[in-house]
């Protein structure tokens, strides 16, 4: 796939087909993700990629603690606030998704649902895990960390394999740290779902939209 295609094709996938993705397959995405530039080429990422088992647990918990009304309790806090300009992007975005799956947005219990199939991970079979040495400079280390995730993305879309950045992956720590591997002197970053995305659902087929490059970039000459 051309490189324009892919970016411009890639999306984030919120239902998944029930199908593995093989073990090899993820190994060469990440492989090849590697060459993502950082600075100093530093390097600063690890991972766990978790499937199986393993992965049924953490869903079933990370969704039942949003269904008791746990707080969350991210390692990298999300922003508190936006901008009027970036909120109204968001709230589109939010419109579109719930729009596409038919849930009004006075349906308190359809909404909760679907929450709970995004802390369900979209029932995706495979998870990339991203951490982080408790001891870097987080400003910088996550500029890096972006780099690898686009990078990571877009070839998995050109492998014909669907991905979805997670922040409901990683809102409960404490779920992850009991179930994986996480090392202490590690932080947890983000999680990205990876599977065969099903095309033909309509959570996968509204228009999305972007700002317009006169929005964005100011030229001087």
């Amino acid at each position: 796939m051309q490189t324009r295609v892919c970016v411009q094709s890639r999306r984030t996938i919120r239902k998944f087909l029930p199908k593995s993705v093989p073990q090899e397959m993820i190994e060469e995405v990440i492989s090849d993700a590697l060459w993502a530039p950082s600075w100093g080429n530093t390097q600063p990422w690890e991972f766990i990629v978790v499937t199986g088992p393993a992965l049924e647990k953490f869903k079933a918990e990370n969704k039942n603690a949003l269904m008791a009304g746990m707080k969350p309790s991210p390692e990298i806090q999300m922003p508190e606030e936006w901008s009027d300009t970036l909120k109204s992007r968001y709230k589109e975005v939010g419109k579109s998704v719930l729009s596409s799956l038919s849930i009004p947005r006075k349906d308190l219990e359809g909404r909760l649902n679907y929450y709970g199939e995004m802390f369900s991970i979209f029932d995706a079979p495979a998870l990339l895990l991203v951490l982080l040495d408790k001891n870097l400079m987080l400003e910088y280390a996550m500029l890096d960390v972006g780099l690898f995730m686009q990078t990571f993305m877009l070839l998995a879309c050109d492998r014909g394999l669907g991905t979805a950045s997670l922040a409901a992956s990683v809102n409960f720590p404490e779920i992850l740290r009991k179930c994986l591997p996480v090392p202490e002197n590690k932080r947890i970053g983000i999680g990205i779902a990876i599977g065969w995305p099903d095309l033909d659902s309509p959570v996968n087929r509204f228009q999305r939209n972007r700002a317009s490059i006169d929005e964005l970039v100011t030229w001087v000459n």
